[in-house]
């Protein structure tokens, strides 16, 4: 079974029992902390994509790591996805619930970069005007790219805005030779 199908399955899964369960906002905390560990820890990463550490000593190390930060129900499932021998699979599987989750609570996402670090209050009235423009929550990112120079790119789930001082400069310059070339 491909790793795509693997990640849906279980987050399907485990959304749904969440959803059921009316532990929805708490769980996606949860799966938050997990993926967030994943990206940070590249000893917890290698943990869970080793096959030399066997799949008791995994669950245990598991259990140690999360016991006082997560729910029972959360780390049941992560005991459950590591004794099915998929827990090199749990950062796709969380990224795959928090899809679902932004998916059923109407939550798109925006991410804007820059030149330079925005202020806070300019990040929020970004936020609010997507939120009244789009009619949806917005989660809203900043990046920060000096390559730009100056202006913004602006993206929203798969649509793209760019007033980037560097794109309008790459615009003249390619008009200039354009013209240039037809003389």
């Amino acid at each position: 079974m491909d790793q795509s199908k693997i990640n849906v399955r279980y987050a399907k899964a485990f959304f749904s029992l969440a959803k059921e369960k009316q532990l929805l906002d708490g769980l996606k905390k949860d799966v938050d902390l997990v993926l967030q560990l994943t990206k940070d820890s590249k000893e917890f990463q290698l943990l869970l994509e080793s096959p030399v550490v066997k799949t008791a000593q995994k669950k245990k190390l598991i259990s140690q790591i999360f016991q006082n930060q997560l729910s029972e129900l959360t780390i049941q499932f992560l005991i459950l996805i590591t004794q099915n021998k998929r827990e090199a699979y749990i950062p796709g599987i969380c990224r795959n619930f928090i899809d679902l989750y932004r998916k059923d609570q109407g939550i798109r996402t925006a991410t804007i970069t820059s030149a330079m670090p925005l202020q806070k209050d300019i990040l929020t009235q970004i936020q609010q005007k997507l939120a009244s423009e789009l009619n949806a929550k917005i989660e809203l990112s900043e990046r920060v790219n000096s390559d730009l120079i100056g202006g913004f790119v602006l993206r929203v789930d798969d649509r793209q805005v760019d007033a980037s001082v560097s794109t309008q400069l790459r615009k003249v310059k390619e008009k200039l030779l354009q013209t240039e070339n037809n003389k």
